[in-house]
């Protein structure tokens, strides 16, 4: 049985993280911490655990003082925020995983550069593992820290991983357009993200400027084993929850959509998660579930591959993904507590 710590458990993403760890069959969670809802029962902030969990969180000074309490701790802060509790997790012999940003880029002056916040634990940087599962799972086995993935990239990385794998398009062609349900801004009281901001309008933002651009840039170099700049542009959608990344690139070759279908069905044939569908993905099949749908059309008429995959933002995109790690890490059945598909309608 493994013990575990959630700190941020109150956010959207923590949240997901106690509803699945709370049916994780291997798993017990020693404690909730919250900055916002220090000494609340967590049932009291999340009614839909009343009778479940009667827990009251506690802050992160008290579950720093708790950390030889656990065997792994999950980190869902905002970034800046996890240097020190990591720190001091990894010295004592316990396994992170860090759902924020303060891991993932491996150069500390991109880091810098893009959160506009001076790295303060860079000794650890060459160590983490970022842990996208299907591309990294050899790694992600002998760590101790992991960079859990941004959710746009999650959905980008997995849609065009097998054509730069097998070099199949001109990676300076590379255009990302990616869209995103409002619970990926966090559950903070942000005007941007209320209700009457949001409903009944769709719009750009971050654009030429959002953060997961560097992470996506880093991640699909080392697959392509060359330097990758990309066009990304996410939107904002009026639903809680989903990303659909729509991703371009123009072919170095002539093939048709059967072919590209073959080289993806063959390159994720061994994932539970991943689906190489024939039709075009939608949010609506993948929401609350671990599960990456990707399909795709070849425009044979401008010789351009369009890839489109969607995942549940807080689940593959976050939480899910961290619990996948999670099993990975410890030498546990990897779909074990996430063999759950879509709810629908």
């Amino acid at each position: 049985m493994l013990n575990v710590g959630i700190v941020g458990a109150t956010g959207y993403a923590g949240e997901q993280l106690v509803w699945i760890l709370q049916n994780h069959p291997e798993v017990q969670v020693k404690f909730y911490s919250s900055h916002n809802y220090a000494n609340v029962q967590f049932s009291d902030v999340y009614s839909n655990y009343f009778g479940f969990i009667n827990d009251k969180c506690i802050n992160i000074e008290e579950a720093e003082n708790r950390l030889s309490e656990i065997d792994v701790l999950f980190i869902a802060l905002p970034h800046g925020k996890a240097f020190k509790l990591t720190k001091r997790a990894l010295e004592i012999g316990i396994k992170v995983i860090d759902l924020g940003a303060d891991f993932r880029l491996k150069s500390e002056e991109n880091y810098e550069a893009w959160y506009g916040l001076k790295h303060e634990f860079t000794a650890s940087l060459e160590s983490a593992v970022y842990g996208l599962t299907e591309l990294k799972r050899k790694e992600i086995k002998k760590c101790n820290l992991l960079a859990n993935p941004g959710c746009y990239p999650t959905a980008t990385i997995l849609a065009l991983a097998p054509l730069l794998h097998n070099n199949l398009i001109f990676t300076d062609s590379i255009i990302i357009d990616a869209k995103s349900g409002v619970s990926g801004a966090g559950r903070a009281a942000v005007i941007g993200s209320l209700f009457t901001e949001c409903n009944e309008s769709i719009k750009a933002y971050g654009v030429t400027t959002h953060r997961h651009t560097p992470e996506i840039e880093q991640e699909l170099s080392v697959i392509s084993n060359s330097n990758i700049v990309v066009s990304f542009t996410p939107h904002l959608v009026p639903m809680n929850r989903g990303i659909l990344s729509t991703c371009y690139g123009n072919l170095k070759t002539s093939l048709n959509t059967k072919d590209i279908l073959e080289i993806y069905k063959d390159f994720y044939k061994e994932e539970y998660f991943v689906k190489i569908i024939e039709g075009i993905p939608e949010t609506k099949w993948v929401k609350g579930s671990n599960l990456c749908h990707i399909g795709l059309r070849v425009d044979e008429r401008t010789n351009r591959v369009i890839v489109v995959s969607a995942i549940d933002n807080l689940i593959k995109g976050a939480a899910g993904q961290a619990v996948q790690n999670m099993n990975v890490m410890f030498g546990i059945n990897e779909t074990m507590g996430l063999e759950f598909i879509a709810m629908a309608p």
